[in-house]
């Protein structure tokens, strides 16, 4: 009966030559389906195709052909890399549970783009019992394994992981990974993370010249929610310039009412960046910070005037132009061209008098000169 065989795989390859035309992917798909284990093999050959297009095709159709599992398993060990790789994805989506004993042998081999796709695949499945064999991929050499053990470890948002996701979030020596543990502990979003996502923030490694990567570590902060607020409140009292003014910003994120006074306080930091950080976040919070901030007005110091004033240009209330109108009459002239950008952009028919005065003060031809250039 070859020839009955052969004809079976000719008509397999044919099938999977079909699966490239959006016209007939469909069809082919239910006819390898239904072919079962006669197709495994072709189309596990097919996940060598350097078209990334078609990969994903191949491999759903694998996870809905039940018989595919002993052959996918065992090319887990035996098939090149590359295929081993993707082979290990079809897991990921059939969740199949016969394929943890293999998966764990997985995590443990040579190829680095294979221990970190087992990781996942297992984390995915969803067995809890895999967590300890996970721990030591945190310790990979390879960065890509390292991020795919947090990933794997954090979808279970378990408590008890939490130490060992926080060693590659205080340690780890690239910031990528660092970033993916920031991840996955603010996706659990379980007060236990609270106080190793707040070490991180008192860790200089995560801001000192990486502003863009410091994102994600309050993003995560951020997803805590109203349990991080108070912690965030205490970090207005930091004696780190960087932690009082990243927590102003997730405070005014967050707009949680406890935060408003305490940031109303920090509008006065002796610190520029965390003033002008307070005023901004006070901000978000709408009609209710209004009485703080102008009263940041009458402050001694400029730069805090200017930082309400800015503030205060942000919230759409009635009382804000006669405010900023007042400060057109500002001692300090970095105060005053605060106030006529922030009155321009309001375009609040209110200012027009005040600002067409500005511009035809021939005694000021500087602030004459800024009013004519932003209203003409």
């Amino acid at each position: 009966m070859d020839w009955l065989s052969g004809s079976k795989q000719g008509q397999v390859k044919k099938l999977i030559t079909q699966l490239a035309d959006s016209a007939k992917r469909d069809q082919a798909a239910r006819e390898l389906i239904g072919m079962g284990a006669d197709a495994v093999s072709p189309l596990i050959d097919a996940l060598q195709t350097q078209d990334l297009n078609l990969i994903l095709t191949y491999q759903h159709i694998l996870a809905r052909i039940p018989s595919a599992s002993p052959l996918l398993i065992k090319s887990l060990s035996t098939a090149h890399p590359v295929v081993r790789a993707r082979a290990v994805e079809v897991f990921s989506i059939s969740k199949d549970k016969s394929a943890i004993p293999a998966l764990l042998e997985a995590i443990k081999g040579e190829f680095f783009t294979v221990r970190s796709r087992a990781a996942l695949a297992l984390s995915t499945i969803g067995d809890a019992h895999v967590i300890p064999a996970l721990f030591p991929l945190l310790k990979d050499n390879d960065a890509e394994v390292r991020i795919a053990a947090c990933v794997a470890i954090g979808k279970f948002r378990d408590p008890t992981t939490f130490d060992e996701i926080t060693n590659v979030l205080l340690d780890d020596p690239k910031i990528e990974v660092r970033q993916a543990a920031a991840k996955v502990l603010g996706e659990t979003k379980h007060p236990a993370a609270i106080p190793f996502l707040m070490e991180a923030l008192h860790d200089s490694f995560w801001w000192y010249e990486k502003e863009q990567s410091a994102r994600v570590l309050l993003t995560a902060i951020e997803n805590m929610g109203q349990a991080i607020v108070d912690s965030l409140i205490d970090a207005l009292a930091d004696r780190e310039v960087t932690v009082r003014k990243y927590a102003a910003m997730v405070l005014g994120n967050l707009k949680d009412v406890r935060a408003i006074e305490e940031l109303g306080m920090a509008v006065y930091d002796l610190n520029h960046e965390v003033s002008q950080a307070a005023a901004e976040a006070l901000a978000k919070f709408g009609a209710p910070a209004v009485s703080l901030l102008s009263e940041a007005l009458r402050h001694p110091e400029a730069t805090v005037r200017e930082h309400a004033v800015m503030g205060l240009a942000k919230i759409l209330d009635a009382r804000v132009v006669p405010l900023l109108i007042e400060m057109l009459r500002d001692p300090d002239r970095v105060v005053k061209k605060q106030a006529i950008l922030s009155l321009v952009e309001l375009k609040d028919p209110r200012a027009g008098a005040p600002l067409r005065e500005i511009a035809n003060d021939r005694a000021d031809r500087e602030l004459s000169m800024l009013v004519k250039q932003l209203i003409g």
